[in-house]
């Protein structure tokens, strides 16, 4: 592969993706020349179909071209801000790409994303290679199929790298990762590169927010709707209000916040945010356990969600009902305590303690908004969060319990790809390494099942689904036993 044939093959991908034009071809040449350390192109080049290229190999081979001439060095920040530079050939203006977003969406919402999503996997502003690596399957239970990731995908740094970020100049620009000041941002040492990242500008309810994709994508199309404004995340009825608004903008998406109280929330409170999608967990699928009716909203259907979390489904064809049907709940959850089952509304000083977890969709005409309670007490038997996985469970899951987990999708640590496998070894008698944390789970796994090298793999994938429902019921306020049912009855009783 010729440095002349790259760059001209890369600079096909940049006319054809970032809305160049052909007599652009030589400006764009010459400007990767100087961005690779290269002066002249020495060779006639083949015009080739970008059908018949990788852009990622292309883009592999230009950081190597850099290298060499020590445009950059073996360092992850130096790499990783010269690819963002490198794929920003490929990514239109911000300006540019919200005008043919509005022009794909007026044909059809889902062509509109269709676009962003797929520019946004060409131009590696999501992280296609890096989240291959992550372990990902699904295992059935009583709720449904969970699934289960173990995510590998975002890169480790090396002692150099986290020696550079410690001695680095501090800055509070751009404010945080979610902030709209991070489009086109080069990066520095203590904050990645966004030169190739684009939002959509989007009005909720007369205010400025954004659209843009997860570059560490857990599912498919996963997005993240986030407010201009810097701002703490708050649970209220607009983010109600808010949440509805983009399932009738985007309704073949769903969209979710994560709780605005620590514990029981999770993602980066200091920013106001959703994360949504197209993807379908168990908890969209999980039927209606116990219907009720909510007698001042009498077209809000409601019910109980068979889930071991403690959910409360709304639905009905008109947004703002269920906007007021869903505050209404709220804030009688925000006030509700039943001691004995350790779940109390305020502290003696009156720190309040309870929230909910909100996930919104559109079901065929109805809306559909499911509303998680969530406590975040912490007690002398459980300082981690009484509603919080339990420490039985801390060798596989300890981290918080935020909205992707809620819906049904574990997002293990990267440990436990070694840590498994030399449980696996012990299960098998095999020489191994096995940590102490996980050997009475392991005693048990050997003394329930007849495991062989055929079968050891399934069943700790299918325990791992099991710990996670385990770890659901957990967070749960009130728990799937007749005393927790019987409390949550009451507590709709209220309603």
């Amino acid at each position: 592969m010729s440095i002349s044939q790259t760059i001209y093959d890369f600079t096909t991908f940049a006319i054809h993706y970032g809305e160049w034009m052909e007599m652009d071809r030589l400006y764009l040449q010459n400007r990767l020349l100087a961005l690779v350390g290269e002066e002249t192109l020495e060779s006639e080049s083949v015009k080739h179909s970008i059908e018949d290229l990788n852009v990622l190999d292309l883009l592999d081979f230009l950081i190597g071209i850099a290298k060499k001439n020590n445009v950059i060095d073996n360092s992850f920040s130096q790499k990783e801000q010269l690819e963002a530079k490198l794929m920003d050939f490929l990514t239109p203006p911000p300006s540019i790409l919200n005008a043919l977003f509005a022009q794909h969406y007026d044909d059809q919402p889902e062509k509109a994303t269709d676009y962003f999503y797929t520019l946004s996997k060409t131009n590696d502003y999501i992280k296609t290679r890096a989240i291959a690596k992550n372990i990902a399957y699904s295992v059935p239970t009583e709720y449904g199929q969970l699934e289960i990731t173990i995510n590998l995908s975002k890169p480790e740094k090396d002692p150099k790298q986290i020696a550079a970020e410690k001695n680095a100049k501090q800055s509070h620009y751009p404010s945080c990762l979610l902030c709209m000041e991070n489009e086109g941002y080069a990066g520095r040492t203590n904050h990645p590169a966004r030169t190739n990242h684009r939002i959509i500008r989007m009005n909720l309810n007369g205010e400025s927010w954004g659209l843009q994709y997860s570059p560490y994508s857990y599912y498919n199309e996963h997005c993240i709707f986030l407010a201009e404004t810097h701002r703490p995340m708050v649970i209220s009825q607009e983010t109600f209000r808010r949440l509805l608004a983009i399932v009738a903008i985007f309704p073949h998406y769903f969209v979710g916040s994560n709780a605005d109280l620590p514990i029981v929330g999770g993602s980066i409170l200091s920013h106001d945010h959703y994360q949504g999608g197209r993807a379908d967990f168990a908890m969209a699928n999980a039927p209606i356990e116990t219907p009720f009716t909510l007698s001042v909203f009498p077209a809000v259907q409601a019910g109980i969600v068979k889930w071991p979390m403690s959910v409360i489904r709304l639905s009905g064809p008109n947004a703002n009902d269920l906007v007021a049907a869903a505050d209404y709940v709220f804030n009688a959850w925000k006030q509700y305590s039943c001691p004995e089952l350790d779940i109390n509304a305020y502290s003696e000083d009156g720190t309040p303690h309870h929230t909910v977890t909100p996930i919104a969709r559109k079901n065929g005409e109805n809306f559909e908004l499911d509303l998680v309670l969530r406590d975040n007490n912490i007690s002398e038997d459980f300082p981690e969060g009484i509603f919080h996985p339990h420490r039985d469970l801390h060798h596989i899951k300890k981290e918080n319990i935020g909205l992707i987990e809620v819906m049904g999708l574990a997002i293990l640590p990267p440990r436990l790809v070694p840590e498994l496998a030399e449980v696996k070894k012990y299960l098998l008698e095999q020489p191994n390494t096995i940590a102490a944390y996980h050997l009475d789970w392991a005693n048990d796994l050997k003394k329930n099942n007849l495991i062989n090298k055929e079968n050891v793999e399934t069943i700790v994938r299918q325990e791992i689904g099991n710990i996670f429902a385990r770890v659901l019921e957990d967070a749960g306020v009130f728990k799937r036993d007749q005393k927790g049912r019987n409390a949550f009855t009451s507590f709709v009783n209220t309603l």
